[in-house]
Order: structure tokens, then C-alpha cells, then sequence
């Protein structure tokens, strides 16, 4: 088989784990914060830090040098509008992303240490749910939208 293939494959597959992980632990988050069990919202907000640090980092590396990698060898010019929105797109989403691994990372101590105590969530631990969601909404539109950009390969200008 070829390189490009073997850049396409890693490429996709890179792109499935980013919205798929992305998707599957924001539903998992989502019901565990609206079921409102303090030692469930704990476990699952662990589950989902890790899930971030196993599929999602390595994915988020390996995207923007697959596609380079892919434009390069199917000889796209890296100024093709397809390409820039795409990375700018891929840029927002990077942007509400990084705030949500941070938020994740502090909703998952708060509620741990709720679910230690046998104490209720704390305030602050559902500001940063609210936002966490918000964050989400631009990311995940930003990565549809790059899907349909990738495929299609439009002329943006």
C-alpha cells in the first residue's frame, strides 16, 4: 500500500477518535451531571479525563501532520481555502477544547472530593459545568464543519 493511504488511514482514524471520544464522554458527562449522583459525576468525570489523555491528545497531535502530510502528497497548495479554514476551524475547536480539558480536570477533583466528604457538588463545580457545555457546542460544530471541508474539498475562495 502506499504512503498516501497509510497518511489517509491515520488521518481518518485520527479524526474519528477526536469526535467520537469527544462525543461519546460529553454525552457520558452530561447524563452523569443531570442524573446528579456526586460518586457517579466522580467516576465518570475521571473516566473522561483519562479518556481525553488516551484518544483524544495523541489525535489532536497527529491531525494538523496528517493533513499537511495528505495535502502535500495529493499536491493541494497549503493556501487553498479548504485547507486554511479548515486549520482555522481546527483552531477553535483546539481553543474551546483546551479550556474544557482544564474545566474537566477541576470538575473531576471538585467532585471527588464532594463524593470523599459525602458533601453536595460546590458552586464552583457547576459554573465550570456550564461552561464546559457551552465550550463544547463551538468545538464540536467547528470539527462537523472541517469534516464536510475535508470530503467535499469546496472552493472557498
Amino acid at each position: 500500500m502506499d504512503t498516501y493511504l497509510w497518511v489517509k488511514y491515520a488521518h481518518i482514524l485520527g479524526a474519528v477518535l477526536i469526535f467520537g471520544t469527544g462525543l461519546g464522554t460529553a454525552f457520558q458527562m452530561f447524563a452523569a451531571h443531570l442524573r446528579g449522583d456526586v460518586r457517579g459525576i466522580a467516576v465518570v468525570a475521571r473516566n473522561v479525563v483519562l479518556a481525553d489523555w488516551l484518544f483524544t491528545t495523541p489525535s489532536v497531535i497527529l491531525q494538523p501532520i496528517t493533513g499537511v502530510t495528505l495535502a502535500l502528497l495529493a499536491g493541494f497548495p497549503l493556501t487553498s481555502g479548504w485547507i486554511v479554514v479548515s486549520f482555522a476551524l481546527y483552531a477553535l475547536a483546539g481553543a474551546c477544547w483546551l479550556p474544557v480539558v482544564w474545566l474537566q480536570l477541576r470538575m473531576a477533583r471538585l467532585a471527588h472530593t464532594a463524593a470523599d466528604q459525602g458533601t453536595p457538588l460546590p458552586p464552583a463545580y457547576h459554573r465550570m459545568a456550564r461552561w464546559w457545555f457551552v465550550l463544547g457546542w463551538p468545538a464540536f460544530g467547528a470539527l462537523l464543519v472541517v469534516f464536510h471541508l475535508m470530503l467535499f474539498k469546496p472552493e472557498v475562495w
